[in-house]
């Protein structure tokens, strides 16, 4: 059973550091100070949710973020969220278990990730420690059957409640903070259950704003490589008015993508498919099956960029082409 305590944390300045211009610089991200407001975020409100579309680096961004401030990753939980979660899976329920010396299976009652984090949190030695719990792709499941009761403690930390299986009196401990990550590709930020948008704030990385936006950017700079590929994934995002269906820059952030026929294949096997997935029935399949332009309802399919799949396949691999043949130019007169 997990004490109700009665905590100083939130009238205290933060234990967590302040992130340092290295950090930043480590994450790709366009300066500190966005950092530092995510870290203000969290300890004011104590969960947030990152959100945006596929391949914006939501899921990294959380882990690396949360083991700095905790001061490393034995503080750092991670569970995904699908359809299937229950209460049970997430904080505590019977589970069939087999004694060790009758070798008898017998339901008992099973801490889930968010219970053991937080008698972790709660011991003596740790609470002044701050531990964190990331829930990635958290709107893929039933929030309110996930949560239970505790939805109740994300907004009231300094209450306790009744807990359902052990009948423990039980509250979040202070120093244990929620980083959430949500794809707005699968379900709207505007369809988010009410009482959980209440209970977090929500912080956007989409390829439409920084830190998102000059990523690819950056990583081709910190990779010595040609800005063309960035260029590129811009021109197409442009075209795109749904920002929710952006691609992320990740898509492009992977050494394979830039070997031979490497940006060709990501085209194929990975991009396209998913703007034909987000827009299905509006044309674009037939688009790649003819190689031509077609013609579509809607000004935010592959057909709205203006060019086919093929005129994009054949742009996207002659300009990464170019950028490789100057870079391998350039490796070539640099001196040893």
């Amino acid at each position: 059973m997990i004490p109700v305590r009665r905590s100083s944390w939130r009238g205290a300045n933060s234990p967590c550091p302040s992130p340092p211009p290295k950090l930043a610089e480590d994450l790709l991200v366009h300066e500190a100070e966005w950092l530092q407001d995510v870290r203000d975020l969290l300890w004011d409100e104590r969960q947030l949710v990152f959100y945006g579309p596929p391949g914006t680096g939501k899921t990294y961004l959380a882990q690396k973020l949360a083991e700095f401030l905790g001061g490393g990753p034995e503080q750092v939980k991670l569970v995904q969220f699908h359809p299937s979660c229950a209460y049970e899976d997430f904080f505590e329920g019977f589970r069939p278990k087999e004694d060790p010396e009758s070798r008898e299976v017998a339901f008992r009652l099973t801490a889930g990730p968010l219970r053991e984090l937080a008698d972790l949190a709660s011991r003596e030695g740790n609470r002044h420690v701050p531990h964190f719990l990331i829930i990635d792709e958290i709107n893929r499941a039933n929030l309110a059957k996930v949560f239970g009761e505790l939805y109740f403690l994300l907004e009231y930390r300094n209450k306790a409640v009744r807990l359902t299986y052990s009948g423990d009196d039980f509250a979040l401990p202070p120093n244990l903070f929620i980083i959430g990550t949500m794809n707005t590709a699968d379900r709207s930020i505007a369809l988010a259950d009410a009482a959980m948008r209440r209970r977090f704030a929500f912080v956007e990385l989409s390829p439409r704003t920084e830190p998102t936006s000059g990523l690819l950017r950056r990583w081709l700079a910190a990779q010595e490589r040609d800005s063309e590929p960035a260029d590129l994934l811009d021109a197409l995002n442009a075209r795109i008015d749904d920002a929710d269906f952006r691609i992320g820059p990740s898509y492009l952030m992977k050494p394979g993508v830039y070997r031979v026929g490497g940006l060709d294949r990501t085209w194929r096997t990975k991009i396209l498919p998913l703007l034909e997935e987000h827009h299905y029935g509006e044309g674009t399949a037939s688009t790649r099956a003819a190689g031509g332009t077609g013609t579509s309802r809607s000004a935010t399919t592959t057909n709205s960029c203006r060019l086919s799949p093929t005129q994009w396949s054949v742009s996207w691999t002659g300009r990464c082409a170019k950028a490789s043949s100057r870079a391998t130019a350039r490796s070539r007169t640099a001196p040893l």
